[in-house]
């Protein structure tokens, strides 16, 4: 019996040794590909107008976002995203922000210390999109948000792809965000490993005709297209 339980016991570790090494690699091939096909160009040949509109791309090191001028005379965005869905309407706000994502992960964690194993397999295997949007007063640039100057025709594009990606106005719900000045909204697609809220952002700028790169799983991927302040 001794000996039998010494073989099990055995087989059991080389089986735990094998599944660590096997995710270690799975981890490492994803890093690779996403470092490649992130330095892929899409619309290799575009650069940035001397005239248009100025948005910005923002990131916290994992999700990256989407900041446009509230109003220009494309789009006045509360008429999409009405002020009344957030609670701090009142605030003198110059700027928008549009991200996507996963809606469990985003609904059912409002803070890093709610997210667990089982919503990021949840999510990474395939879940419903929301639509993220928050709402700034003059945001400054700095390292982790930066400004890009696109055409009228990008931005124009820009706003089209975005407003495609929401459900429809009489199916579309809002949803409580984190803070006083953000809200969830439904929206189309299907989160999965291969459609990330970041390839979601470089989608829409390469559909609307801006450099970008070509599957941004990550957010340095989406970032490393956006020249940052010390570059320009």
């Amino acid at each position: 019996m001794t000996g039998k339980k010494s073989r099990a016991g055995l087989l059991m570790l080389r089986a735990a040794k094998w599944a660590g090494l096997t995710s270690m690699g799975a981890a490492l091939a994803f890093l690779l590909s996403a470092w490649a096909g992130s330095s892929i160009p899409r619309n290799p040949n575009w650069t940035e107008p001397d005239d248009g509109v100025e948005i910005m791309l923002a990131s916290n090191g994992i999700h990256t976002e989407i900041i446009m001028p509230l109003a220009n005379d494309v789009i006045d965005w509360r008429g999409v995203f009405p002020l009344r869905d957030i609670h701090a309407a009142s605030r003198p706000y110059t700027h928008v922000s549009v991200s996507w994502g996963e809606r469990a992960f985003f609904l059912e964690t409002p803070t890093w210390a709610d997210v667990s194993p089982a919503t990021v397999i949840s999510a990474m295997t395939g879940g419903d999109g929301v639509v993220h949007v928050a709402w700034y007063v003059r945001p400054a640039p700095d390292p982790h948000v930066r400004p890009l100057r696109v055409s009228r025709e990008n931005y124009e594009a820009l706003v089209t792809e975005i407003k495609a990606q929401l459900a429809l106005p009489e199916a579309r719900k809002a949803y409580r965000g984190y803070a006083a000045h953000d809200v969830f909204y439904d929206a189309i697609g299907t989160y999965h490993v291969g459609n990330t809220c970041n390839q979601w952002t470089s989608d829409r700028l390469a559909a609307s005709g801006i450099k970008t790169g070509q599957w941004t799983p990550m957010a340095g991927g989406v970032m490393k297209w956006v020249p940052a302040l010390e570059q320009r």
